[in-house]
């Protein structure tokens, strides 16, 4: 007998979709993707924000989100029984945002991974058994403002050698291990190198399957070493500001993986549409729209594994970035980087050759940049 397991991206239900919570309308919420989630076996998404009524946000960069509790009982009657809470959100509203999200779902019966209220339990990966098959469930996040590295409540951290340890310690114990990573560059549709070198490691060490969200964008996927890693689903229900309801923002996958003794992964793309400007609720493709993303999909598979076409695509990429990174290291005042952009006021006045050279060192040299970041960190005293 089969086992179906079912993940998807970035689930969180605010705004428009607020709505829909207040008012149980979630056959709107979902729409005809609940007959994926519904049949399969373990259903999993990424909880992209604390479920709380805290009002105390943490100091960051970037915005803090958060839902409301009753997103448990939409998670509850789509069947997502997994929900993955390494991300960078998780935390945005502190130990008592992360406290009320566990507590939440703790009392729907809704299982999660990747975070808790210390290092050893953000560790524990999620067990699950069905039709004579183990799984094993491992989540991990690019460390932004949501990992703990000790006594914290916190989010399980992307770090290659503790992950190897855990996923060569898992699969002894089960069928199949299942990695599920958030991280990756924001809108960008291909993994970074550093991103598609960790992922294949993490094959390598021992996983059969990584998934990776985040990027909000959907990715393309690659068969490596007969495993399979999936670079990106895009959002799975994500209505934010009106500027990104077109475009990929609006787009993504779910993966259905079927498993079944002594036989390969069989796997189906499930995509979709959300978040758009005439409706926030997730919508099949039309067969035109099915087209189109199945070319794009097929395109990046190609970069992806094709080395040439992969650090071409980069590098057109580092490009577009590299004045926007260095405006951020240079120049302190929002406004005056504002005014760089416009090209208002001359970047020469805050560069210098030298400048760059003692940064490059800092941030390349592993010791420099531990030591870099241990020493501005805001949990020093």
């Amino acid at each position: 007998m089969k086992t179906e397991i079912l993940i998807t991206g970035d689930f969180c239900p605010i705004n428009r979709n607020e709505t829909f919570l207040l008012n149980g309308d979630y056959p709107s919420m979902f729409g005809e993707f609940t007959e994926y989630s519904r049949a399969a076996d373990l259903s999993i998404t990424n909880l992209e924000c604390p479920l709380t009524n805290e009002t105390s946000k943490i100091n960051k960069t970037g915005p803090c989100i958060k839902a409301r509790i009753e997103a448990t009982n939409a998670l509850d009657y789509a069947n997502f029984n997994l929900v993955t809470l390494a991300n960078n959100h998780i935390m945005d509203y502190g130990s008592e945002g992360l406290k009320d999200t566990l507590k939440a779902l703790n009392a729907k019966n809704i299982h999660y991974v990747g975070a808790g209220g210390n290092l050893d339990e953000a560790r524990k990966p999620y067990y699950y058994q069905n039709n004579g098959l183990k799984f094993g469930v491992l989540n991990f996040a690019e460390n932004e403002f949501c990992t703990t590295q000790g006594d914290d409540y916190g989010a399980n951290p992307l770090d290659p050698l503790s992950n190897f340890y855990d996923i060569q310690k898992l699969k002894k114990e089960v069928d199949y291990v299942i990695v599920i990573v958030h991280g990756g560059r924001e809108h960008y549709q291909l993994p970074t190198p550093r991103i598609r070198k960790t992922f294949r490691f993490y094959i390598d060490a021992g996983a059969d399957i990584v998934i990776s969200h985040h990027t909000h964008c959907f990715s393309g996927f690659e068969q490596y070493n007969d495993k399979l890693i999936f670079y990106g689903l895009g959002n799975f229900l994500f209505d934010y500001k009106k500027k990104y309801q077109i475009g990929n923002w609006t787009r993504g996958y779910g993966v259905r993986l079927n498993f079944e003794k002594n036989t390969p992964i069989d796997f189906k793309i499930l995509p979709y549409k959300q978040g758009q400007i005439n409706s926030s609720s997730i919508r099949k493709l039309t067969t035109e729209e099915l087209e189109t993303f199945n070319f794009e999909l097929g395109q990046l598979n190609e970069k992806i594994q094709d080395d040439e076409l992969f650090f071409k695509s980069w590098h057109e990429y580092l490009d577009t970035q590299k004045n926007t990174y260095r405006d951020l290291l240079y120049i302190q005042n929002n406004y005056i980087r504002k005014l760089v952009s416009m090209k208002l006021f001359p970047r020469i006045y805050f560069r210098s050759r030298a400048h760059e050279t003692l940064l490059l060192n800092l941030f390349k040299c592993e010791t420099h940049h531990e030591i870099l970041t241990a020493t501005i960190d805001k949990k020093l005293p």
